[in-house]
């Protein structure tokens, strides 16, 4: 992978129906704050949504060039994002696993298997006890009921942009969404 600075120039076209010639850096600047938020509403952690963030352009960099004209790059973007964070919090589970393990041997030391922090810093009401008790919530529910109360609830996307992202219909969408519900008002 180049430096950014040698892909600063790098363009090429895109975008469904509004193709247009784009380069890498007006890519970062156009989508950075929504794969940053989109991560946060993953892991829940500012640290670790920069590090998703470098992971993803890394990946949309890498692989520009075999993005689809006829596709959206937004709705690639929102893909690749959630598959990032996904991944991440795959390899953080695992991280918690062997923590919990660990404290069963006596080998380990504890800097070595600290717990990861859980604050949500990106929540501008952090200290609203109720909002964040529904996140937590929210973090629990199964993947695909997650990434639909994420995208249309909270990145306030229109149902069939998330049925695009999703690679859902649009029922499949509204009915994950409708069990992402019932499964919130079970929890709280």
């Amino acid at each position: 992978m180049a430096p950014f600075g040698l892909l600063r120039h790098h363009t090429r076209t895109v975008g469904g129906n509004n193709k247009k010639t784009v380069t890498v850096k007006n890519i970062y600047n156009q989508y950075k704050t929504l794969v940053f938020n989109l991560a946060l509403q993953y892991c829940q952690n500012r640290q670790d949504a920069e590090e998703i963030t470098q992971d993803v352009f890394v990946k949309v960099f890498d692989k520009l060039q075999t993005f689809r004209k006829d596709a959206d790059l937004k709705t690639w973007i929102y893909r690749i994002t959630i598959n990032q964070s996904l991944d991440f919090l795959k390899h953080k589970q695992r991280k918690k696993r062997s923590f919990i393990i660990s404290l069963l041997s006596s080998e380990s030391s504890y800097e070595e298997n600290r717990l990861p922090d859980f604050d949500h810093p990106g929540i501008l009401m952090e200290q609203d006890e109720s909002l964040k008790i529904l996140m937590q919530k929210i973090y629990r529910l199964p993947k695909n009921q997650k990434t639909v109360i994420i995208l249309l609830k909270i990145e306030d996307l229109p149902q069939r942009e998330v049925a695009e992202i999703m690679k859902l219909t649009e029922g499949a969408v509204e009915s994950l969404f409708q069990r992402a519900k019932a499964s919130l008002r079970k929890m709280l």
